[in-house]
């Protein structure tokens, strides 16, 4: 299950997860959507299960007549992939229904032909890059799970397969909302929505620089941990944001099993051993917001630790995934 606490409008919001079984569009066909078991995967930030097989064959007439604006399914096109690291495979799709459209931390429902499980993994690009380019990217750990199996084994370039947005951890300021800090505490393939919103909060600075105006956004720390320095998903596009905006942008990547030597690159960046609650405390204030997304025990002892520090509960928002 997805958990959270948070409640600020249009900037940061959370709830505890639930299943989402509203009903699609038709862009999405009577053939894909039967029998399918609705969860979620490891190696992103949510779980849950139920399914539309539960509720019997006789339900999807009602599902796939019902068309809501809220919960578009649309088809998307595979036009990417790469190897993030030996255990994550990424992958760039193409969505060329322009009705389709999420915010910064969102995840998507992911439907393969043939695959009768729904997938769920979070989106790690900006909403930007699908305003310009109609791309979404995605990063997939691999698992036992039917839907990492396919991307993994099967998936190759123009795949189709359809998508929906879903989630309420997300990063979606407006132009006249008061000016936060952020400080993004990732674990792991955690990394994912914590990274589509690093690079939200990159293209608003880049906005403010060119026009002068928008949505003011104050300074984002990112706190990423992983085993080590080949399991840090994105390290290259993390390092690029930070010597773009190196008064705005800084980050502290930690490995808990390093065994070989770390490059000299990234050595400035790196620590040896778990992110600290020292660490999070010294960032602690009024204007600052906490995103967090990693393993359970994680999750449970950084938004604990920042309920204990007097941090207000509508300023810490997190997913779980396991």
């Amino acid at each position: 299950m997805a958990c959270a606490a948070v409640m600020i409008p249009g900037l940061l919001r959370c709830s505890v997860g639930a299943i989402r079984i509203e009903a699609a569009s038709l862009r999405l066909t009577l053939s894909t959507l039967r029998h399918l078991t609705l969860t979620r995967d490891v190696g992103f930030c949510h779980v849950a299960q139920a399914g539309l097989k539960l509720l019997g064959s006789s339900y999807l007439p009602a599902l796939v007549s019902q068309n809501t604006s809220v919960n578009i399914v649309s088809a998307a096109k595979v036009c990417g992939a790469a190897s993030e690291s030996p255990s994550v495979k990424s992958l760039r799709l193409l969505v060329a229904d322009q009705d389709f459209s999420f915010k910064a931390g969102q995840w998507v429902d992911f439907f393969i032909p043939g695959v009768s499980v729904v997938g769920g993994f979070s989106i790690c690009s900006s909403p930007r890059l699908l305003e310009q380019e109609r791309v979404i990217e995605l990063a997939v750990k691999y698992t036992n799970h039917p839907p990492a199996l396919w991307v993994h084994n099967t998936c190759t370039l123009d795949c189709e397969v359809a998508v929906r947005v879903g989630g309420e951890f997300f990063f979606d300021p407006q132009p006249a909302d008061a000016s936060r800090n952020l400080v993004l505490i990732a674990g792991g393939v955690g990394i994912n929505p914590l990274l589509s919103i690093l690079r939200h909060a990159a293209d608003l600075l880049r906005e403010q620089a060119n026009k002068r105006n928008g949505y003011e956004i104050g300074t984002i720390k990112l706190f990423y941990s992983a085993k080590n320095t080949s399991e840090l998903l994105f390290k290259k596009n993390i390092l690029d944001l930070v010597n773009e905006f190196p008064e705005k942008i800084a980050c502290s990547l930690h490995v808990t099993k390093q065994t070989t030597q770390i490059n000299a690159e990234l050595k400035p960046y790196i620590t040896e051993g778990r992110i600290t609650e020292k660490e999070i405390r010294d960032h602690i204030s009024k204007e600052t917001l906490f995103y967090i997304c990693g393993p359970p025990p994680m999750t449970d002892f950084f938004s604990k630790q920042l309920e204990n520090n007097h941090v207000p509960k509508e300023h810490i928002c997190f997913e779980k995934w396991w």
